[in-house]
C-alpha cells in the first residue's frame, strides 16, 4: 500500500504548514480540518448567524435545523437508539464532568468507582474529586506489560461495592485498544454504570454503542477532524434518566418562577445556554466527510504508516517504547536524553510532536518516566512526514549524545 495519503489535499492547513516548514505529527492532540468543515463554518456565519430552538424567524429555523441535523448524524455514527441519547458538550472533559456531577446523588460513602492506570486526566480527575466529595473509594485497575488493562486483576477488583466503571477505549499514551468487551460485563454484573472515554477511539473506526453495551460514551469533535469547543456524550436512555441537572440557565428550563423551576430532560436539559452552534454544524460536516470515505482504506493507510513508525524507532539505539502500541501513535523516551530537550530540538527543525506527560501524570509515574515524546498519525499523513521526523530525530540525537 502507498505511503501517500489520497486525502491529504482535502486539508488546506497541511499546505500552509508545509510552507512554514512544519511537519504535523500531533493529531492525537488535535487534528487538522478538511475543507468541507471550513466551508460549513463559513456558511453558517455568512448566511446569517442565529440562536437555536428559540426563534421562529428564518435564520433561527435554519440554524436549528442544521444543529439538530448533527445530532441525527451523531446518532447514526454511534448507532445510538435515538437522537434523544445524544448530548452536546464542550468536549470529552465536560462530558465526564457532567457525569461526575449528574450522577453524584447515586453514591454513598464507601462505594467504589473503578478506573484504570492509563486514564487521561479528563477521565481521572472528575472521578477522583467525586470520590473526595462523597467519601468513595477510587479503585485503579493495573496494566500488563503491553499496556492493556489486566483482566485477571479486574475480575478481582470489580466487586459488590463497585458503582461505576470509567475507562478509555484507546490510550492516548500507549496506543492500545482496551478489552472493553470483556471489561464492561464485569461492571454490569455488579449493577454498576459504565463510562467509556472515546476521545481517541472514535477517530479510528466506527463504534456501535449498543453492541458495546456501555451506559455512556464521550468524544471530542476536534480530534475527529471537526471544530473545537464541541463534544458528544451518548447516554443510554435509562442511564440518562438517572442524571440530575448540573448547569442551569436558558434553554434547559421548562418553566420557572422566582422561587422554583422544572427542567427539560435529555438532551436539551443538559445543554444550558447558547451552544457552540457553528462548531456543532461543523462536526456534522466532519461526520459527513468521514462517512463518504473508504474506512478500510483509511485503516490500511494508517496501519502502514504505524508499522513504518515503529520500525524506525526500533532501529535506533536507546529508544524505549511505552507499551506495545497497536495503531495511531507511539510514545517513547530515549536513554540519557530529557524529553523536553529532545522536543525542543525537534521543534527547531519543524517537527510538530507532543512532549511531556500527555495529561496522564499518574501513568508516567507508574511507567517510571518523567515524560515522553509522542508521535501521532492521521489519515492525511504521508510517508514523507515520517522520513522528515526520523531525519530530524537522528540530527537531534547526534547533538544530545
Amino acid at each position: 500500500m502507498s505511503l501517500n495519503s489520497p486525502w491529504r489535499s482535502d486539508f488546506p492547513a497541511l499546505s500552509a504548514l508545509s510552507a512554514e516548514g512544519q511537519t504535523y505529527l500531533d493529531s492525537a492532540a488535535t487534528s487538522q480540518k478538511p475543507q468541507v468543515v471550513l466551508d460549513a463554518l463559513m456558511g453558517y456565519y455568512a448566511s446569517g448567524a442565529a440562536n437555536v430552538h428559540r426563534a421562529q424567524h428564518l435564520p433561527g429555523e435554519r440554524a436549528t435545523r442544521a444543529f439538530e441535523g448533527t445530532r441525527i448524524r451523531a446518532t447514526h455514527w454511534l448507532n445510538a437508539a435515538s437522537p434523544a441519547e445524544i448530548l452536546f458538550t464542550r468536549g470529552t472533559t465536560e462530558a465526564i464532568n457532567l457525569l461526575a456531577y449528574g450522577l453524584e446523588h447515586l453514591f454513598q460513602p464507601g462505594d467504589e468507582i473503578v478506573i484504570s492506570a492509563l486514564e487521561h486526566h479528563a477521565n481521572l480527575l472528575p472521578w477522583q474529586q467525586l470520590a473526595i466529595r462523597r467519601q468513595l473509594k477510587l479503585v485503579v485497575l493495573p496494566l500488563d506489560r503491553s499496556g492493556l488493562i489486566d483482566l485477571e486483576q479486574a475480575r478481582q477488583l470489580i466487586g459488590a461495592r463497585t458503582r461505576l466503571l470509567a475507562v478509555s477505549q484507546l490510550s492516548n499514551v500507549l496506543g492500545r485498544w482496551q478489552p472493553l468487551t470483556e471489561l464492561l460485563p464485569l461492571a454490569r454484573a455488579q449493577g454498576a454504570l459504565t463510562v467509556v472515554d472515546g476521545a481517541q477511539g472514535v477517530v479510528h473506526g466506527r463504534h456501535d454503542v449498543q453492541a458495546l453495551g456501555c451506559d455512556f460514551y464521550a468524544f471530542s469533535s476536534h480530534k475527529l477532524y471537526g471544530p473545537d469547543g464541541i463534544g458528544v456524550l451518548y447516554g443510554r436512555g435509562d442511564a440518562l434518566a438517572r442524571l440530575k441537572h448540573w448547569q442551569f440557565g436558558g434553554e434547559m428550563v421548562h418553566s420557572a418562577t422566582y422561587q422554583s423551576a422544572d427542567f427539560h430532560g435529555a438532551p436539551l436539559g443538559f445543554e444550558a445556554g447558547t451552544p457552540a452552534i457553528a462548531s456543532v454544524i461543523g462536526l456534522g460536516a466532519a461526520l459527513d466527510y468521514l462517512g463518504s470515505l473508504d474506512a478500510a482504506a483509511i485503516a490500511g493507510h494508517e496501519a502502514v504508516l504505524h508499522t513504518k513508525l515503529l520500525a524506525g524507532l526500533a532501529a535506533r539505539d536507546g529508544v524505549r517504547l511505552l507499551g506495545e502500541p497497536e495503531l495511531a501513535l507511539a510514545s517513547f523516551s530515549i536513554e540519557g536524553v530529557h524529553n523536553a530537550d529532545l522536543a525542543h530540538l525537534l521543534t527547531e527543525q519543524g517537527i510538530a510532536v507532543r512532549a511531556g506527560h500527555h495529561c496522564a501524570m499518574p501513568l508516567m509515574q507508574t511507567l517510571g518516566v518523567q515524560g515522553a515524546i509522542r508521535v501521532s498519525l492521521a489519515l492525511y499523513n504521508n510517508g514523507d512526514d515520517l522520513e522528515r521526523f526520523f531525519s530530524a530525530l537522528d540530527k537531534t540525537l547526534e547533538l544530545l549524545r
